[in-house]
């Protein structure tokens, strides 16, 4: 048997108009004083694939228009919904106001491993992404409803907040349509 890859033609694409009124996943990515306008792009085109909820954009991190952002984010900052926010904390404080499970991804304390993690049925959950050097704020941490981290067995014990996002997102997408 041989294995075709597929044209862009073929991939049953959703037009921005589809996207915005398709069933959205119970996801939340909150991006807590992000760098890196590449990573930022990339956490986008991540959101689109999965069909997430909403990204907040807090603190330093940059948000959209930017050729920095459109470059990896190819278009994805045309269908994810998003918002811009000064403080990662009152965002995080805010959604649990609403019911929103908030999930650092961090290393900590009494944190869950990632493979360990169940999502409940309907929950939303918001997961929070930190600096590329410091993290997730301390404060946001304590603050969450869990810490979540990803399992590592190499010498680093770090991996890029793209790829961390990556991680996470698919993890918790596959759970909630088990």
């Amino acid at each position: 048997m041989e294995n075709r890859k597929l044209k862009n033609s073929e991939l049953d694409r959703k037009s921005v108009e589809e996207f915005k009124t398709a069933e959205k996943t119970p996801l939340i990515i909150i991006l807590d004083n992000i760098r890196s306008l590449n990573n930022i792009g990339s956490v986008f085109r991540t959101a689109d694939a999965f069909l997430i909820e909403k990204i907040f954009l807090c603190g330093i991190t940059a948000t959209p228009p930017h050729k920095d952002i459109h470059k990896t984010a190819l278009g994805a900052t045309d269908t994810v919904n998003w918002e811009y926010a000064e403080n990662t904390l009152t965002v995080v404080k805010k959604l649990q106001q609403e019911k929103v499970e908030i999930l650092a991804i961090e290393q900590a304390e009494n944190s869950v491993m990632l493979n360990n993690f169940v999502p409940q049925k309907s929950t939303t959950y918001a997961i929070v992404l930190g600096n590329e050097v410091k993290g997730v704020q301390q404060e946001v941490v304590s603050t969450s409803n869990q810490v979540i981290e990803i399992p590592q067995y190499g010498s680093k014990h770090s991996l890029n907040i793209s790829v961390s996002t990556g991680v996470v997102v698919w993890d918790i997408f596959a759970k909630m349509k088990k």
